[in-house]
C-alpha cells in the first residue's frame, strides 16, 4: 500500500489552522512567493508549494471528476464544496454546465508580464500608513505590482485587489453585453467600452504626470443600441481610500455632463443591466469606504482561470452560451482547481443607503484576483453573484500581445440577480460598434487621457 504523506486531511487541517488564525499567507508545503522569487529562472512552476491533491481535480475528488469532464446536475455533488452556492444552484436548477481543465502551475500565465515583474521587484516594500492606505516604506504612493503578494491580513488581501484592478497600467476593453430576463429571453443587448488608466500603482513605477494624489481613472461608455449611444460615466479615484470617487456622467437625453451622487454606485448603469459600479472587480469602491474585513475561509475552489477562457480564433472572441429556460443564459466557462483560495467578507460601512448588506469574495492566492463574489441584501438574503473569467490572451489559434508578450486580462463576466432571475453576461471582444478595439498599450498616454478620461471627453463621446 502506498501511503501519501500529504493527503486531503492534511490540507484540511492546514486550511482550518489558517482560517482560525485569520491569516492569508499563500502556500501549504512552503510559502508561495519566496519559492517563486528564489527559483533558478526567477519565475516558474508553483507545484512545490502544494500537495498533489490540491493540484489535481482527479486526485482531489478521488477519481470522480477529471480534466476534460463537464460538471452538470448529474455530478455536481462531487464538487459542491469547490463552488460558490449560487453556482451550485445554477447547475442544479438552470442546466448550467462547467468545463474542467488542468490546474495552471506556471505563474507567468496568470499575470501581465510587466505586472508580475513589478510584484517580484517590489515585494517587501509595502506598508500601511495610519489611515490604512498603502505606502512604500519611504512614505510614497505604491510603485507597482501586488503590494502584498504573500498577504497575512484581510487588509493586505483587499489592497492587492483594489490598487490595480486589471493589472495593466492602461487597458481598453471592447465589451459586448447581453441581459437575460427571468424567462430566459435576451431583453437587452449593449456594446460598451470599459477603460482603466492607472495614475499610481503602475507597473512602470511612475506616477503619471506626478499625480500621486490619484489612483486611477475609469471611463465606461455605450455605443449600441442607438437609444443609449453616448451614455458614459467617468470614475476618478483618489489615492486616499477614505475618499469617495468623483462620478461624472453624460446622458444623451440631457446633453450635458453632470455629477452623480455617491449612492449611484449601487444602481444599474443602463436599463436591464444587473451590473453596478460598486460590483466591479469585487472591489468597485475605495477599500476604506468598506470595512469589517474578515477572513472566513481558506481552501481550494474551482475558478475560471487559464487560457481556455480566451476565445482566440472565434469571431470577435465571442463566448459560446447555454443553459437557462431558452439556452442562452450562461457563458461556457472552463474552470480549474485553484489550489488555495481565501474567503473574505466585508460590509459597506461608508454607504448608509446601500442596498447591499455584505459581500463575500473568493480570491485565488496565486494572483490575488477574485474568482467569485456574492452580495446579500440588507435582510441578509443571498442576492447577486459576480463571476469573472480570466486568461492569458493566447491559444493555438491566436495570440494577442502587449509589449511583445501575451496579454493577460479578464475575458468575460456573468452577474446573476438571484432574487429576480436576471442575468447580465458580457465578454471582451476584439471590437464593438463605434470602431473601438480592445487594447492594452499605447505610445501616447496624453492622447488616451484626452480622448477618454476627462469631462470634455464624456461630452465628445456622447456627441
Amino acid at each position: 500500500m502506498h501511503i501519501r504523506k500529504f493527503d486531503q486531511d492534511y490540507s484540511r487541517r492546514k486550511f482550518l489552522e489558517k482560517t482560525l488564525k485569520g491569516t492569508a499567507s499563500a502556500g501549504i508545503l512552503t510559502s508561495l512567493w519566496p519559492l517563486i522569487a528564489k527559483s533558478d529562472s526567477g519565475i516558474t512552476d508553483i507545484s512545490g508549494a502544494y500537495p498533489d491533491e490540491l493540484l489535481s481535480i482527479e486526485m482531489h475528488t478521488k477519481g470522480k471528476i477529471k480534466p476534460g469532464d463537464t460538471i452538470t446536475a448529474d455530478n455536481v455533488e462531487y464538487v459542491e464544496h469547490l463552488l460558490d452556492p449560487i453556482a451550485v444552484e445554477q447547475v442544479k436548477t438552470l442546466q448550467r454546465r462547467i468545463h474542467i481543465v488542468e490546474t495552471t502551475t506556471d505563474i507567468t500565465k496568470m499575470y501581465p508580464h510587466d505586472y508580475l515583474e513589478a510584484t517580484l521587484r517590489n515585494q517587501g516594500k509595502a506598508t500601511f500608513d495610519a489611515a490604512g492606505n498603502v505606502r512604500t516604506k519611504e512614505g510614497g504612493a505604491w510603485i507597482g505590482g501586488n503590494p502584498f503578494p504573500d498577504p497575512k491580513t484581510p487588509q493586505e488581501v483587499i489592497a492587492d485587489m483594489t490598487l490595480s484592478w486589471g493589472r495593466n497600467d492602461w487597458q481598453l476593453s471592447a465589451v459586448r453585453d447581453h441581459d437575460i430576463d427571468r424567462n430566459g429571453d435576451i431583453a437587452y443587448q449593449y456594446d460598451f467600452i470599459w477603460t482603466e488608466f492607472q495614475t499610481t500603482s503602475r507597473s512602470d513605477g511612475e506616477f503619471w504626470q506626478g499625480r500621486d494624489d490619484l489612483l486611477r481613472l475609469n471611463t465606461t461608455w455605450f455605443t449600441r443600441p442607438e437609444d443609449v449611444n453616448g451614455t458614459s460615466y467617468l470614475n476618478t479615484w483618489y489615492y486616499d481610500q477614505r475618499k469617495f470617487p468623483d462620478l461624472l456622467g453624460y446622458l444623451p437625453a440631457f446633453r450635458r455632463v453632470r455629477q452623480f451622487p455617491t449612492n449611484q454606485r449601487f444602481e444599474p448603469l443602463v436599463p436591464g443591466m444587473v451590473l453596478f459600479l460598486s460590483d466591479a472587480w469585487a472591489s468597485g469602491d475605495p477599500m476604506l469606504t468598506w470595512g469589517n474585513y474578515k477572513i472566513v475561509g481558506h481552501g481550494p475552489m474551482l475558478g475560471a482561470q487559464g487560457p481556455a477562457n480566451f476565445m482566440g480564433g472565434r469571431e470577435n472572441w465571442e463566448k459560446p452560451v447555454h443553459g437557462g429556460p431558452k439556452g442562452v443564459t450562461f457563458h461556457d466557462v472552463w474552470m480549474e482547481l485553484c489550489p488555495e483560495c481565501i474567503t473574505l467578507e466585508c460590509e459597506p460601512i461608508g454607504y448608509p443607503r446601500s442596498p447591499v448588506g455584505k459581500r463575500r469574495i473568493w480570491l485565488d492566492v496565486r494572483n490575488q484576483v477574485f474568482i467569485a463574489s456574492i452580495t446579500t441584501d440588507r435582510k441578509g438574503e443571498v442576492w447577486k453573484t459576480f463571476e469573472p473569467q480570466f486568461a492569458q490572451y493566447q491559444n493555438e489559434h491566436e495570440t494577442f500581445t502587449k509589449a511583445g508578450m501575451p496579454a493577460w486580462s479578464w475575458t468575460g463576466v456573468m452577474i446573476y440577480d438571484r432574487l429576480d432571475g436576471r442575468m447580465t453576461r458580457y465578454f471582451v471582444g476584439k471590437r464593438v460598434q463605434g470602431g473601438y478595439r480592445t487594447e492594452f498599450e499605447t505610445d501616447d498616454e496624453w492622447d488616451v487621457y484626452n480622448k477618454y478620461l476627462t469631462p470634455q471627453a464624456l461630452q465628445r463621446l456622447g456627441g
